[in-house]
């Protein structure tokens, strides 16, 4: 892997992490860190149950695979933050 590789799944991880913070209500008790790392798992994994429904590939924006990558980030940091939560 190339380093302009290992950025931009940075720079994606940081966006998919972002906007799946903004979907889960409430305040979240994790740092820009863990939901880096927690953007960067849902978009591999929005990536690979997108493409085994078939519409990772499709004429214009993939908005589905978008929508299935924050919907994994929400839920990864909505765990994460009630895990941390019972310490």
């Amino acid at each position: 892997m190339e380093i302009s590789g290992i950025i931009s799944a940075i720079v994606i991880g940081l966006i998919i992490g972002v906007l799946g913070r903004l979907v889960v209500p409430g305040r979240q008790h994790i740092g820009i860190l863990w939901t880096i790392v927690v953007g960067i798992v849902a978009a591999l994994l929005g990536s690979a149950v997108a493409a085994g429904f078939g519409v990772a590939d499709t004429k214009g924006p993939d908005w589905i695979e978008w929508f299935i990558q924050i919907a994994l980030a929400a839920v990864g940091i909505a765990a994460l933050d009630r895990s941390r939560a019972r310490r």
